[in-house]
């Protein structure tokens, strides 16, 4: 046997075209991650402005027309609003102009994001200067000391979203990525909801107790674990089921390739492109680190939108997971009717059996 009849029986065309598959992948994960990271300019940032009514409609025009547009400034009523606002995630930071003295104050939340909080702080520095006006920062909702740039919940996300493909990989891979009937679907259902809790409660106690690196309810958190790990398993084993191991090639390209640089995670949402920006908020990775940020840092604000994301994702997960073994356990004894002669089932009166 020559070299190329070596190579024609040892690579299928099925092998070729995983491998082209992942090669792809490997393409758009690179393209993904610098796409989204590699200039992170802030762009529309809600921004409120508090200031004397003779000065704040040409105040929010002025900041309106800064370079690049970084800043989407409305007016707020006065400095307690803007916090609520802030605290309710509405905005991200606010101006507040001194009716008096010539000392402004820029309010900014470095629990959403410290690199976020900086640039607001140096555009609002940069436009006040031309006023003769000085700038002092105040930090609405500040990060942790133990949280670096804001990024443990983000980590933290990841790596609940890393147990659900992961574990719903096992499953496939030990015991084939398509369930063979309804009750096998429910039992690994079941298993990823088991897992799901446990790894939920890990987290929360890893991040929280046990390492410092986020304030807030450690079981808040560790509900919130407990959704999105769900909702990422049950996301996997759906598309197993649809498309047989591919199924976990495209968890890869959703999660990981789409989700992890459109979360607002290395650097919040203001600061991605458009197109990272609109898709990030839909995606388990992106939803997952809005709530864990809201509720470490926000009071546990403004998480229902992201919670019914996760929600929805896990819901279609699972229905589509039951709905596709029970759509092939019929036809599994379908074909198994089909093979017996005269065309009807095997029943215990005539002696014959089912596998």
């Amino acid at each position: 046997m020559t070299f190329a009849d070596e190579v024609k029986n040892a690579v299928t065309a099925r092998a070729a075209l995983l491998v082209v598959g992942v090669l792809a992948l490997q393409l758009l994960f690179i393209a993904s991650y610098v796409g989204a990271l590699h200039r992170p300019d802030p762009t529309d940032v809600p921004f409120g402005v508090v200031a004397p009514r003779q000065v704040s409609g040409q105040l929010v025009t002025q900041l309106d027309r800064l370079p690049g547009g970084p800043l989407d400034p409305r007016a707020v009523s006065d400095e307690a609003e803007a916090r609520r606002q802030i605290q309710n995630r509405e905005i991200d930071g606010a101006l507040v102009v001194s009716p008096t003295g010539s000392t402004d104050t820029v309010l900014v939340a470095s629990g959403g994001g410290t690199v976020l909080a900086t640039s607001l702080e140096k555009i609002v520095k940069a436009a006040e200067a031309p006023r003769q006006r000085t700038v002092r920062t105040v930090d609405v909702a500040p990060a942790s000391p133990d949280d670096f740039d804001g990024l443990s919940s983000f980590y933290l996300v990841v790596g609940w979203c890393v147990g659900g493909y992961l574990c719903a990989s096992i499953l496939a891979i030990s015991a084939g990525t398509r369930p063979a009937n309804r009750q096998r679907a429910v039992i690994r259902t079941g298993v990823m909801a088991l897992y799901s809790i446990v790894g939920g409660i890990g987290g929360a106690v890893i991040i929280g107790p046990v390492l410092g690196a986020l304030p807030g309810s450690v079981w808040a958190l560790a509900g919130l674990g407990a959704l999105v790990v769900f909702s990422v398993g049950m996301t996997t084993l759906a598309l197993e089921a649809l498309t047989g191991i591919v199924g976990i090639g495209l968890a890869v390209l959703v999660i990981v390739v789409a989700g992890n640089p459109s979360a607002g995670g290395a650097f919040p949402l203001p600061m991605l492109p458009d197109f990272w920006r609109a898709i990030g908020p839909a995606l388990p990775p992106g939803a997952g680190t809005w709530v864990a940020r809201s509720i470490a840092y926000f009071r546990g604000n403004a998480v229902t939108g992201p919670l019914l994301v996760l929600s929805a994702w896990a819901v279609a997960g699972t229905a589509l997971t039951l709905l596709l073994a029970m759509r092939r356990g019929r036809d599994t004894r379908g074909a198994r009717e089909a093979a017996v002669p005269g065309g009807t089932p095997a029943s215990p009166g005539n002696g014959s059996t089912l596998a």
